[in-house]
Order: C-alpha cells, then sequence, then structure tokens
C-alpha cells in the first residue's frame, strides 16, 4: 500500500458537486493498494498513520499524533499512486490491485482507523473526486508497505 498523508487545516471530497467528506485538522491521506497487499497492509498502515508524530506540542515541536490533537483522517482511494512511468509518458497501473480487492483493502483502512478512536470521512471509491485541502505546513509524508517503514 502506499499513503501520501498531510497534515492539514481543513479537508473536502466531492463527487458530482455533492460533499462526500469533509475534516478540520488533521490528516488527508490519499491511499493505493496495490496486487500484493494483504488485510495486514491495511492494519499495519493504519495503525502506522494513527500514530505518525506530526503534530506540533507546546514547544512547536512535531510531537503529537492525530488523535492527540482530537484530529480526523478524510481517506481518498487513489490507484494512480500505482503509476509507473519508468517506460514511456503514460503510466502503467499494471501494479494496482484490481478494483474488488482494492476496495475491500481501502474499507478495511478506514474500519482500522475508527476502531482506534480517529472520526474518519472517505471519498467515493472509483469515483471521479474533487478534493480540496489546505495543507499546514505544508506537512507531507510518503509511505510505501513495499519499503520498510
Amino acid at each position: 500500500m502506499r499513503a501520501v498523508v498531510q497534515r492539514v487545516s481543513r479537508a473536502k471530497v466531492s463527487v458530482r458537486g455533492e460533499t462526500s467528506g469533509e475534516i478540520g485538522r488533521g490528516l488527508l491521506v490519499l491511499l493505493g493498494v496495490a496486487r500484493e497487499d494483504s488485510e495486514s497492509d491495511a492494519d499495519h498502515l493504519a495503525k502506522k498513520i494513527a500514530g505518525l508524530r506530526i503534530f506540533e506540542d507546546e514547544r512547536g515541536k512535531m510531537n503529537r499524533s492525530v488523535a492527540e490533537i482530537g484530529g480526523a483522517l478524510l481517506v481518498i482511494s487513489q490507484f494512480t499512486l500505482y503509476g509507473d512511468v519508468r517506460k514511456g509518458k503514460r503510466p502503467s497501473f499494471d501494479a494496482a490491485a484490481p478494483p474488488e480487492v482494492a476496495r475491500h483493502l481501502y474499507q478495511r483502512f478506514i474500519d482500522d482507523i475508527k476502531t482506534l478512536g480517529i472520526p474518519c470521512q472517505s471519498g467515493r471509491f472509483q469515483e471521479d473526486m474533487q478534493v480540496e485541502l489546505l495543507n499546514d505546513g505544508p506537512v507531507t509524508i510518503l509511505l510505501d508497505s513495499s519499503k520498510s517503514f
């Protein structure tokens, strides 16, 4: 799994002009699922992201997690994170999981975040979405389960 995690002051996702999910302070997570990913990858990534200490404490040091600041997550499915352009200019998405697998693991990730007690909103799987955000910092972290994290 791959995730682009952005610390935000606010974020919103819309589908056909209708708001699907919206949060205040927290994390916007763009989530991609690879063919070889499993439920254990979703579980591990959810715990990792929930525990990321990328919010400032009273000394201005990045030392608090999203749960510690009372924030929320907005999770957006993003198969294009597996776009491979090493050969040519048109991306190949062969490494991305098929929709039925990706949908299940995307939902598993969201359920894991909610089980950890963190409010979570989401986009709509396999829909054309418009995402608005105010990146705070900016702070952007890339996590890839195919590498050690």
